[in-house]
């Protein structure tokens, strides 16, 4: 796995924030803990997750992605004691709930911060991209697309123009995971949408989900 799956740097960081989101959570029991063996289990869940899309894909090497995380809820969902509310919730709602705690924790890291309330006519950092979703339909990002399609669907420019600007010496290798990155962390700060589809995930603005809702 490690001479034909490349794991960005960003996707070990958001591992470990996991743990730590986990060791906070109102959704776990905090006296049975959070085993250190949850993110070792994880880790490999994660990579047997992109190397299935590889081989079912027919490519002979391939990058880890954001939406490969999926695979590692058993990994999170076994490795842990739920209280009342989690179970309420649910095992796999409760893991991805980590894994988008862990983004928005993170997001502040590396961009700049996304208020809350934007001032009108007011400028920001995201003000590019999120037009760009509010004047389109938003796209789709499956989970057996192949490489190829997966670059393609990920050239938006004002995504690339925004990486650029913060991390201009981001690797090629990084720079997908990194896309996804910024756009999951809008989603968890409310300022777009992701949706769950039949083997994939549509993004789109906010305000299109209450127009279709409708």
């Amino acid at each position: 796995q490690e001479s034909t799956i490349y794991v960005p740097e960003l996707a070990k960081d958001l591992l470990e924030q996991i743990s730590f989101e986990a060791r906070e959570s109102e959704f776990i029991d905090a006296k049975s803990g959070v085993s250190a063996r949850m993110s070792i289990t994880a880790f490999e869940n994660l990579m047997s997750t992109a190397e299935l899309r590889m081989l079912n894909s027919g490519e002979k090497e391939t990058t880890v992605r954001l939406s490969d995380f999926a695979g590692i809820v058993p990994s999170l969902t076994g490795k842990v004691e739920l209280v009342y509310e989690g179970e309420q919730e649910g095992a796999a709602s409760v893991a991805l709930i980590l894994l988008g705690s862990a983004i928005k924790t993170m997001m502040p890291k590396y961009f700049p911060k996304i208020s809350k309330l934007d001032k009108d006519g007011e400028k920001t950092a995201y003000s590019a991209l999120l037009e760009w979703f509010y004047t389109g339909t938003g796209f789709e990002l499956m989970d057996d697309y192949t490489d190829e399609q997966y670059n393609a669907a990920l050239l938006v420019k004002p995504l690339n123009e925004l990486i650029h600007k913060h991390h201009p010496d981001i690797s090629k290798n990084d720079l997908n995971f990194w896309k996804e990155f910024i756009l999951w962390g809008l989603v968890e700060h409310k300022k777009l949408s992701k949706d769950r589809l039949v083997g994939g995930y549509q993004i789109k603005d906010v305000f299109g989900n209450i127009i279709s809702s409708i």
